[in-house]
């Protein structure tokens, strides 16, 4: 059962997706060759905790780390590294937030330096494909109306929806239900009521949408080795439009993309 959350709920989780957009504009203007996983995870660390929130990430089932940075053929959940950062790499970051019992969460791929026109390609789709997924978060429909958004978007340009892996609900924890796939089909799938807060997150392949677990437990990569870009925004599911409780404007606004 998924129970929406209150105006006061939605407000605190507001205060979460500002921080962790913010975070990620933080790490995105550190991103470029020479640099390393690592050292963007020490920075995210310490801003999260100088605004008084916990990276929520930290200690989630074991992983060691406030970020998940996912560097090209990783989907995500990679570990940041002492791995640099190349020219032409892209480097998904995942930042979640703990701030006045509630959670945030956004991801955003950035790439390294200069990438190839496909690479560009395939980030600027999976973006896009976010905001169409979010266009169908409205209170009537079903998250298989979100997944179609999605998957009918991303397919004709050639790339691939990663199956095994999905958005969520999200509050108190950091996962709640209902789960979110980036496929389906339209009026399928648990209904959208005013006041749910949900993770979208597209995770598009360049290649196939095969994926495989690394041997760490956490890292998933592409069975075949191509890129993959994964963005997300937390929303709250209202009747005429969803509400974005995270937001790229911080991104854009860091890295002169507006």
């Amino acid at each position: 059962m998924v129970v929406p959350k209150t105006e006061e709920e939605i407000a605190l989780m507001r205060e979460n997706g500002i921080l962790v957009s913010r975070t990620l504009a933080e790490v995105g203007k550190l991103v470029a060759p020479g640099v390393t996983t690592l050292e963007l995870n020490r920075v995210a660390e310490t801003f999260i905790r100088d605004h008084g929130a916990i990276p929520s990430f930290l200690g989630y089932d074991g992983f060691p780390a406030a970020l998940c940075m996912s560097v090209n053929d990783v989907v995500v959940h990679g570990f940041p590294s002492d791995y640099v950062l190349k020219e032409g790499d892209i480097v998904s970051v995942d930042c979640g937030t703990l701030y006045k019992g509630y959670n945030g969460d956004s991801a955003y791929t950035f790439p390294v330096g200069e990438v190839d026109e496909q690479t560009r390609k395939l980030l600027e789709v999976t973006k896009a494909s976010l905001y169409k997924g979010i266009g169908a978060a409205v209170a009537g429909n079903r998250v298989g109306d979100i997944g179609h958004a999605v998957q009918s978007y991303v397919e004709p340009f050639g790339f691939s929806v990663v199956r095994e892996l999905e958005g969520h609900g999200i509050g108190r924890k950091m996962h709640e239900n209902p789960g979110v796939p980036n496929y389906g089909k339209p009026g399928r799938g648990a209904k959208l009521t005013d006041g749910m807060t949900i993770c979208i997150e597209p995770m598009i392949n360049a290649g196939t949408r095969g994926v495989y677990l690394a041997k760490n437990g956490w890292a998933v990569h592409t069975a075949d080795h191509r890129k993959s870009a994964h963005f997300e925004l937390t929303v709250v599911v209202r009747k005429n439009a969803a509400e974005q409780l995270s937001t790229f404007e911080y991104i854009e606004e860091a890295l002169n993309l507006k």
